[in-house]
């Protein structure tokens, strides 16, 4: 058994030559790689020590533990009171400000958690679904001609980056002058690389999601009080007498234009690239588009795994996760990514099955409170979406490699070009 001490440090991580502290020594390694990494943990040191060594934004930090095996990810999930996601859930330890601002109900424990989430299900009426759902086919076709108007080109700027970004602001009563300020401001929260020439990485984030929030309370303001946006049903949902405050209307937009928009266009655009290295994968799906379309969509979030870890913070000492006792304050991340490629759970991990069953992935989080709340709609995008590709482009394949972001949050891709 191994003992967590409050406070201790380590010279090195537990396993030597996975350091996942180590941004571009070890984000930046190809995939196949991390992988086998994920699979050495699961064998050696299922929870395993990194450093957090300082860098130019941050000080040296107590380091975390990783999470690598699918039972642990979940023991990890469902014990909300023992795992606290009041701290953030970044590794690093961020300014209270910015978990409030950008964590809105990720970083939040009940009952306050409870509460938000309550308010933001009560919007989801079936009214409001079935509008949602009729205007996503609408921006999905509209997206497909696009495509075929530009022939052959960079998917995630004409396609992929588009879906989320245009039924986020669809769903949100976004004008349509103001959808490339959304799409450049979630850029920057989520994706280093964006950020503008000569601005510190802090500053940049946080004035991109004050320039979200503004734009927020801006459509907010001229919001008729008919709205059967999503908007006007979160601004109208009431359970036991309260309704949302200006700030959390805010703080969900931008936790929605940020991590809904980079999700769904990650999972769409891996989505074209498995459909090219499995052809008979492929074939499989156009053939029976409407029996495998939800298998289909769940391994493309498997095999994907968009969004790579959360962080959580032990509550008390003595908690366990297997073989390791972790002390209160302890840093523990959860790899979805590994989780989703257990041998133990997935039969022939590796292998892209558009009929898996079952398929008991983790690519929206483990069971318990922090289940994404956007899960159903993620599902629907994609499923509207490559059916109309596999229908109206079926010789639709990813060419040449993808230009991959080098980040330990999000599995991104920033360029795939297409041909057909």
């Amino acid at each position: 058994m191994t003992q967590a001490t409050d406070g201790a440090r380590h010279d090195g991580p537990s396993v030597p030559g996975i350091d996942f502290s180590d941004h571009e020594g070890f984000w930046a390694r190809p995939l196949e790689e991390r992988w086998e990494a994920y699979a050495r943990l699961r064998r050696e040191a299922p929870v395993s020590y990194h450093p957090e060594p300082a860098t130019d934004r941050f000080p040296e930090g107590p380091g975390f533990w990783a999470v690598t095996r699918h039972a642990d990810v979940l023991e990890v999930s469902r014990s909300a009171q023992l795992f606290s996601s009041a701290s953030g859930t970044s590794i690093r330890d961020l300014p209270a400000e910015y978990n409030e601002f950008f964590g809105s109900m990720l970083n939040m424990d009940d009952p306050r958690h409870a509460r938000l989430r309550g308010l933001v299900s009560a919007a989801f009426t079936p009214r409001t679904m079935a509008r949602i759902e009729a205007d996503l086919a609408a921006i999905a076709s509209g997206l497909v001609d696009r495509l075929l108007d530009e022939g052959p080109c960079n998917f995630v700027d004409v396609v992929a980056a588009r879906l989320p970004l245009q039924a986020i602001c669809m769903m949100m009563g976004i004008p349509a002058e103001h959808h490339d300020l959304v799409r450049h401001q979630s850029d920057i929260i989520l994706d280093p690389g964006s950020t503008p020439a000569g601005v510190p990485r802090g500053r940049a984030v946080l004035e991109a999601g004050r320039a979200l929030a503004a734009l927020m309370d801006e459509v907010v303001a001229g919001l008729p009080d008919d709205s059967d946006t999503l908007l006007g049903a979160l601004v109208r949902a009431e359970v036991d007498g309260q309704r949302l405050t200006q700030q959390e209307i805010q703080s969900f937009f931008v936790v929605l234009t940020a991590a809904g928009n980079e999700t769904t266009r990650n999972a769409s655009t891996w989505g074209l690239r498995f459909l090219t290295e499995f052809p008979d994968q492929r074939a499989r799906w156009a053939a029976d588009l409407d029996g495998l379309a939800a298998s289909a969509v769940e391994e493309i979030v498997r095999y994907a795994s968009p969004v790579i870890q959360f962080r959580r913070t032990v509550t008390r000492d003595g908690v366990r996760i297997g073989d390791h006792v972790f002390a209160e304050g302890d840093k523990v991340v959860m790899f979805y990514e590994s989780a989703n490629r257990d041998e133990t759970v997935f039969d022939r991990p590796e292998t892209f099955d558009i009929g898996r069953e079952p398929n008991y992935h983790v690519g929206f989080g483990g069971p318990g409170p922090h289940f994404c709340i956007g899960a159903h709609l993620a599902r629907r995008q994609l499923m509207v979406l490559f059916r109309l590709l596999l229908t109206r482009v079926p010789g639709l394949v990813a060419d040449g490699p993808p230009e991959r972001s080098v980040s330990s949050l999000l599995n991104g891709i920033r360029t795939q070009h297409c041909t057909w």
